[in-house]
Order: C-alpha cells, then sequence, then structure tokens
C-alpha cells in the first residue's frame, strides 16, 4: 500500500482549547478520502497542518514515506500538497491565467504566453470548463472554484485538500466537480474532501475518516458505510435523518410581495420585479445559486434594502388580517415589532448578528433592548431564553455568559438562529441557517423550524442544500439572475428539475405554480 501523507499522533491546541488530540491517519495514493465530524471536531485545523498554515504541537507527517516538516504553505506547495479553501483566495479584477501567474517563484520565468499554454494543457487533460482569457468578477462560483484546483495542478500538487467545495454548487456544478475529481484520481492524485453532506460522501469517496471532538475515531471504507452509520461515527449515538415535513393546516397568507425590484448600491439590479406570497403554517424555500438575489429579498421584506418605486410587500398580523400593513417605506424596527423576523446568518456572523464581546445572555437581551424596559431589572427572560437555546441546540460553551466570540463558527450560528426561533414570531425568515453546521444540529435546526410552522408562523427558508429544501419546504420559489424562474411543490419537485430552473432563466420570468 502506498501512501501519500500519514499522521502520527497528531497534536494541535489553542490556548485551552484541543483542536486535535493525538490523530493518527493515512491519505492513500490514488484515492478520494472524505473527512468527517461535527462543528468544531477539528477537520480543517487537522488539513490545515498538512498544508501548512498551522504546525502541530506534537506528532510528525510523513509525505511519500519520509517525515517532513510543513512550516508554510510553500513547504506544502513543495511537497505536491495544494488546499482549496472555502473562501477563495483570488483578485477580481484579474483573469484565470493572470491569477495563476501571481502563484510562481520570484526565479520562473514570466511568460504569459508558455503560461496559458500550460494552464490549457491541464484543464485539457482533466476536462475543466475554463476560459482562461475570463475577468475573475465575471465568473460563476463553480468557475471560481475551477480556477483554484488548476492554481494547486500549475503548481504540481499530487495531494489535493477540497474545504466544503460543494456547499454553494448547483446540482449540475455539483456533478462536474466530481467528475474532475474522478479524472484527478484517475491520475493517481489523493484528493481529501472536507464536508458535512452524507450523500455527497457516499457517491466520491473510496474511503472516509471521522473526527469526534478533535480525536480520530476511525476510517472506514465507503462500499461498505450508510448515512446512518457514518452519523453515528460522528456523533457517537444513534441519529434519526428523516426531516418530519408537517402537512399545512389552514395556511393564511402573511405576505404578500408583488413586483419587487432592488437596486444595490452600484446601482445594478439585483432583483427584477419578483412576485409571491408567504402563509402562515408553510415553510416558503427559495432557491437559487449564491447571489442572485436570496439575500436582498429577505433584506428587503425586512427593511433593510431600499425597494424601486412600484414595489410592495404587505403584512397580514395576526388578528388584522383584514387591514394589510405596507412594509415599504417602514423601518426594520417597526417591521420586526410588527412580527416580521429575520434570522439571517451572513458569512460574518459576530459582524452582523451578534456582539462578539457579550455572552448568549446579552446577545439575547439585545431584542428586549428598545422596548423601554430596565436593562438592570430585566435579565430573568434572556438568561432564561439563553439555556433554553444553549440546551436545545446542544450549544458548547463553557457558561452563557462566555463572549460568544470565543465559541466555535458553528456555535456562533447555534446562537444566532436559535434567538430568532425563541422569539415566536409571526414571519420567520431564516438565511443560510444551517451552512457549515454538522448533521446533527442541521436536522436539530429542520425540527424547530416545522414546530414554528405548526404554531402557524410563516416560515421563508433560504438554503443551499436542494435535497433539504425539497424534504423540507411546502412549496420552493426558485430565484435566477434576481428574477422569479418558478414556485414549485415541495413535495412533487425533483432536484433536476429544481436546478435547472436556478441556471435556465425562462424569458419573462414568469412564475407557475
Amino acid at each position: 500500500m502506498e501512501y501519500a501523507i500519514q499522521l502520527k499522533n497528531v497534536t494541535k491546541t489553542f490556548g485551552k482549547v484541543v483542536a486535535n488530540k493525538d490523530v493518527s491517519l493515512d491519505i492513500r495514493k490514488g484515492e478520494i478520502l472524505s473527512l468527517l465530524g461535527e462543528n468544531g471536531s477539528g477537520k480543517t485545523t487537522l488539513m490545515n497542518m498538512i498544508a501548512g498554515i498551522y504546525y502541530p504541537d506534537e506528532g510528525e507527517i510523513a509525505v511519500n514515506g519520509k517525515t517532513v516538516e510543513i512550516r508554510s504553505p510553500k513547504d506544502a506547495y513543495d511537497l505536491g500538497i495544494g488546499m482549496i479553501h472555502q473562501h477563495f483566495k483570488l483578485i477580481d479584477v484579474f483573469t484565470a491565467v493572470e491569477n495563476i501567474a501571481l502563484g510562481l517563484e520570484k526565479n520562473q520565468k514570466f511568460d504569459m504566453k508558455a503560461i496559458q499554454q500550460k494552464t490549457q494543457e491541464i484543464c485539457d487533460k482533466y476536462h475543466f470548463d475554463l476560459d482562461l482569457t475570463q475577468k475573475v468578477y465575471e465568473m460563476s462560483v463553480s468557475q471560481k472554484q475551477t480556477l483554484e484546483i488548476v492554481k494547486v495542478l500549475y503548481r504540481g500538487a499530487d495531494i489535493l485538500i477540497l474545504d466544503e467545495p460543494t456547499a454553494v454548487l448547483t446540482p449540475q456544478e455539483t456533478e462536474r466537480l466530481f467528475q474532475v475529481i474522478r479524472n484527478m484520481k484517475a491520475d493517481n492524485k489523493s484528493v481529501v474532501i472536507i464536508t458535512h453532506k452524507l450523500h455527497e460522501v457516499l457517491e466520491i469517496s473510496d474511503r472516509v475518516a471521522i473526527l469526534r471532538k478533535g480525536e480520530y475515531i476511525g476510517t472506514v471504507d465507503t462500499k461498505d458505510a450508510t448515512e446512518g452509520s457514518l452519523t453515528e461515527m460522528m456523533v457517537g449515538k444513534k441519529v434519526e435523518l428523516n426531516i418530519d415535513r408537517s402537512e399545512p393546516v389552514n395556511p393564511v397568507k402573511r405576505l404578500s410581495v408583488s413586483h419587487l425590484t432592488v437596486f444595490n448600491r452600484e446601482n445594478v439590479k439585483v432583483l427584477d420585479d419578483v412576485s409571491f406570497d408567504a402563509y402562515g403554517g408553510e415553510i416558503l424555500g427559495i432557491a437559487g445559486i449564491s447571489g442572485n438575489g436570496q439575500k436582498e429579498l429577505l433584506e428587503a421584506i425586512a427593511g433593510l434594502q431600499a425597494a424601486a418605486q412600484g414595489s410592495s410587500i404587505e403584512f397580514y398580523e395576526r388578528g388584522r388580517e383584514d387591514k394589510p400593513l405596507q412594509l415599504i417605506g417602514k423601518n426594520p424596527k417597526k417591521i420586526r415589532d410588527a412580527g416580521v423576523h429575520l434570522a439571517f446568518v451572513p458569512e460574518d456572523r459576530l459582524g452582523m448578528g451578534l456582539v462578539g464581546s457579550m455572552g448568549m445572555t446579552g446577545n439575547m437581551l439585545l431584542k428586549s433592548y428598545g422596548k423601554g424596559r430596565s436593562l438592570l431589572t430585566d435579565m430573568k427572560a434572556p438568561r432564561e431564553m439563553a439555556q433554553k437555546v444553549k440546551e436545545e441546540l446542544e450549544v458548547v460553551t463553557p457558561s452563557i455568559s462566555t463572549p460568544v466570540s470565543r465559541l466555535s463558527g458553528g456555535n456562533v450560528q447555534k446562537v444566532l438562529v436559535g434567538r430568532e426561533i425563541a422569539e415566536a414570531p409571526t414571519v420567520l425568515m431564516t438565511a443560510y441557517a444551517v451552512r457549515g453546521l454538522d448533521i446533527n444540529t442541521s436536522y436539530t435546526i429542520y425540527k424547530l423550524l416545522d414546530e414554528e410552522k405548526r404554531d402557524g408562523v410563516a416560515v421563508i427558508y433560504v438554503g443551499e442544500d436542494l435535497d433539504v429544501l425539497i424534504d423540507l419546504c411546502d412549496r420552493i420559489l426558485v430565484l435566477c439572475d434576481g428574477r422569479a424562474n418558478g414556485i414549485v411543490e415541495g413535495r412533487k419537485a425533483t432536484k433536476e428539475e429544481v436546478g435547472l430552473l436556478m441556471t435556465n432563466l425562462k424569458k419573462g420570468g414568469a412564475v407557475h405554480e
């Protein structure tokens, strides 16, 4: 058995937090290995040590059977290791080939024609779909990711690490990526994929390695694994992997959006004449490739984005359904007080959603601030809410008063989403509520959203995983290029149908029920 990389008793700590403890793991030549684990289990930290971003406190790393020291990403490249991160490292105003040229060593000849020729040979060899003269800002997410892979291959990588590579891809783009990964495997390259999507793990990988709370649990052959068995290894107990979608009971119209058009700061139209209704007692999914207007749609409803003239958003309050409230022109506080809540999980979770220096209790208290209550006396309700969120979503924190900036990204997200759900709104909008969360927590959040729906809340769910959208939502509105490209029934829709609506804009952008 030939090994590309062997980790022996690797440990990494950050202060008192043990990210990886005594991990021994092998990556074979010419295999696709999936790395699984719950949030905070140490997957990315472990791979960052192979990629030269962190240096292990203890243990050793062997590449091609030889013990090495990887103290920088350059050391990793010299050993044939390349990592493609979740957030791409590209210069937007440069072309594909110019971005590749940026990574060359000082002593390498800077011949753009030769660089382009070699890059084209790589693209032809692995069947990459990439226009080398296209500027990065004109590329789709999938094309940017392809460019990142070509970049590391150009620098001679034989071992590739991909961190959550399918997080924002359509099913069609994911299938293309998987074909490329299979082509690389056929060329005897080793590919490691860090992911949370179990169905993709079972489809693409040869073996699956599992971490739990920073420790290595074991590696299994994919052919012998199921979603249930992998989850049990990750979590340490049996987990039900079924989304309970209750039938809508007496749906009541809560939101009516008509001809909504929004321009961004650069005066580019990001939403174009979007119309739909949302009902209490249902979950309305919003599908679309990242950056097709989902964020602006929710922000416009919440009063955080200005809508163009002719746009209308009517809110039907509980008990006052005969007198709809026009939300256009209202500030976010008035909209929120009326019962329209936005649980938006931005990429910058702390910058936009929570105050990092405060604990969970303080962040719950923010919601009651401005209601005229005394901040000194009314701590009981926020404390109770914080405790409830901590228990229900299993937030890992030393205490509810520990600053949330000290928590892992996944735990910060649990606090953010849990707070909004606990507020009992009339309309609950969630964007990317489970982005980056492990499967166990994700299913807890799906369950909580379905409970809100049963309580008559109108839930609007923006998500990236089409399997989840189809299993969780009653109806799905598909956005393409800022326009409503159709509404499909969650119980009848297929992934392929939704994927096509996400990528092929029909003339007129007509919504069909």
